[in-house]
């Protein structure tokens, strides 16, 4: 059984609407259905707006989804009560994209990674504080700057003390969403290494959300890919580059920078009406499924 189903997940957004102007709805996410293996790093990219983030969001219910079913070890998270859904967020965490504003700028480190602690009244005092510490050097991180505000950390290490923060209820599933894009690239590869290093030593199951294609490809088992709201193509990682089926994802493949300056590169742009929006995902390979 996967760790993680997700199926016929749809959100949308309801905007405008005055007195001469109907209200219009907007799909965020529109039919999304994929699975995660336990111990899998498993990819979702596309542009921003294509609902990436939206879908990450909507599976911890940081958003309420419109419908659809999300699956955690068999049990459907969107039926939780809030006091089943709160222990149920002991085992699911995000790392957020922007270290800047996803830690509060007036608490100290040392209280922004044990906060989760003391919300699910874990531990004493004592042993709070010495999670804390241990979370810090877990991460890279000395505990001698625990009582520094965040202004006082550079990006990469704030972005390591929302790592710690999302693994202080030892999780088994995080959802890093672009947890790397607001930082330089020299430091990029510093977190991701965090992460993978992470996720051997803590057994942690991966949602990585991302549209640097460059990453994804080193480091996830398997990819989907959005466009507009819905999956458009899901494969292994290496078949994906080897042979990309939808045009969004030949168009958004062209795009990766290569590092061979002679290398001829040949840009895609993709021509929307070429896109049936509402084509099915079908088996085009093994293991291979792509909406054309």
């Amino acid at each position: 059984m996967p760790l993680v189903e997700v199926r016929n997940l749809v959100k949308h957004f309801t905007r405008g609407g005055g007195l001469f102007r109907a209200k219009t709805v907007v799909r965020a996410v529109d039919d999304v259905s994929f699975s995660i293996e336990e111990g899998e790093t498993f990819g979702l990219v596309g542009e921003s707006g294509s609902g990436k983030s939206t879908t990450g969001r909507c599976m911890l219910r940081l958003i309420e989804p419109s419908s659809g079913q999300v699956r955690f070890r068999g049990e459907d998270v969107l039926g939780f009560s809030s006091a089943r859904m709160r222990a149920a967020r002991r085992e699911m965490q995000m790392v957020f994209q922007d270290p800047y504003s996803s830690l509060n700028p007036r608490m100290r480190a040392r209280t922004i990674v044990e906060e989760p602690l003391v919300i699910h009244k874990l531990g004493s005092r004592g042993q709070r504080r010495e999670r804390v510490a241990e979370l810090f050097r877990l991460v890279g991180l000395d505990p001698a700057h625990l009582e520094r505000f965040p202004h006082e950390f550079s990006g990469g290490q704030r972005q390591r003390i929302g790592v710690a923060r999302a693994l202080a209820l030892n999780p088994s599933f995080v959802i890093a969403d672009e947890p790397v894009s607001a930082l330089d690239v020299s430091i990029q590869a510093q977190v991701i290494n965090l992460l993978m290093d992470l996720q051997q030593q803590l057994r942690l199951t991966y949602l990585f959300i991302a549209h640097d294609l460059r990453l994804v490809r080193h480091i996830c088992t398997r990819v989907a890919v959005m466009y507009l709201g819905r999956i458009v193509e899901l494969a292994q990682t290496a078949a994906l580059f080897a042979e990309p089926r939808h045009p969004y994802t030949r168009a958004l493949l062209s795009a990766v920078p290569v590092t061979d300056p002679d290398a001829r590169v040949t840009r895609i742009d993709l021509d929307p009406t070429s896109v049936d929006r509402d084509a099915p995902l079908r088996e085009v390979a093994p293991g291979h499924m792509a909406a054309v």
